[in-house]
């Protein structure tokens, strides 16, 4: 009965989440010891298996039962057996000590610096070309490095670097956040799409200032893309006129040999039929393209290579 209320008072429904973790941290350390003394039913025999002083073993027993509130184990000088409670426990802390164990073989596995992972986005427009070609250059020296990709416009990647969803992200433009460090790696031209029945199609050149009366196509706000549109056309003294977004720049080529509008992007993978691509001589129209990841965060034996790979390849990233 006293254990009841001991139990009740502990993991009564007004204690706080912050209590709970508190108990998770007391609990955690001792459920190896539980499991290992419940396993040989014998403490000293226990204690030799785990490396612990008995003395140590037997106080961390009579703290676990404290603080659940109920009895584990009936004893009999230094063999015990569990109790109906304590049978109960063992067969989720079996559970909870083995998904440990798999997420620890996880985490070493995606370390190794052979065989590990590396978790790097990358932006839409540089997934058809770039992305495989780095990748196929690097596993040439690191064959068994996996990747797990991530497409994504800009701000997007840089909140998953924030979250520990990534490790590394190509991104544009170059991010500059006191919790960021990022590199310039390369810079892309950007060209003024236009219908191949457009009247401009039959130039080579363009000042951006002629496109003023345009309507544009562009990608939607928050894309990097979209940023450095806005600020081009601002430079050339105008404001566009947007009748489509979208997300993904091939997309809006489509949308651009519909006759749809105009729109500011970057070389194509592949020639597009339907629209004519104009260099863009005023203002200089280019955008950075820049790898970054979290400050501070350990980089793990696969990320420090591919990240030194990345950096190798300043100035000649888009060749």
């Amino acid at each position: 009965m006293v254990h009841q209320q001991r139990s009740q008072s502990r993991l009564s429904p007004s204690s706080d989440t912050e209590d709970m973790a508190d108990m998770a941290r007391l609990l955690a350390p001792r459920l190896a010891y539980f499991a290992a003394v419940a396993r040989t039913e014998h403490v000293t025999r226990a204690a030799q298996e785990t490396q612990v002083p008995q003395s140590t073993l037997s106080r961390a027993m009579v703290r676990l039962e404290r603080d659940l509130g109920v009895d584990l184990f009936a004893r009999r000088g230094r063999t015990v057996s569990l109790t109906p409670a304590g049978r109960t426990f063992l067969t989720s802390v079996e559970r909870a000590l083995a998904e440990i164990e798999r997420a620890a073989d996880e985490v070493r596995a995606d370390a190794d610096a052979g065989t590990g992972k590396v978790a790097f986005g990358f932006l839409h427009t540089m997934g058809a070309e770039t992305v495989p070609g780095l990748l196929h250059a690097f596993r040439a020296d690191h064959p068994r490095v996996r990747f797990s990709l991530v497409q994504n416009y800009g701000e997007a990647m840089l909140e998953g670097l924030r979250a520990g969803e990534l490790d590394l992200c190509l991104t544009s433009p170059v991010p500059d956040a006191p919790d960021l460090v990022a590199r310039r790696l390369d810079e892309q031209k950007l060209r003024l799409v236009v219908p191949a029945d457009h009247p401009l199609s039959g130039r080579r050149r363009i000042r951006l200032a002629e496109a003023a009366d345009e309507t544009f196509v562009t990608l939607e706000a928050g894309y990097g893309l979209r940023r450095i549109t806005d600020d081009l056309c601002r430079e050339a003294g105008f404001k566009p006129r947007v009748a489509f977004e979208g997300e993904e720049a091939e997309t809006l080529r489509g949308l651009v040999a519909a006759g749809l509008g105009v729109a500011l992007l970057p070389p194509p993978p592949f020639p597009r039929p339907g629209v004519v691509e104009l260099t863009v001589t005023a203002p200089r129209a280019v955008r950075e393209i820049g790898v970054a990841w979290l400050d501070g965060h350990p980089d793990t034996p696969p990320v420090a290579a591919f990240k030194k790979f990345l950096l190798s390849k300043r100035g000649n990233l888009l060749a």
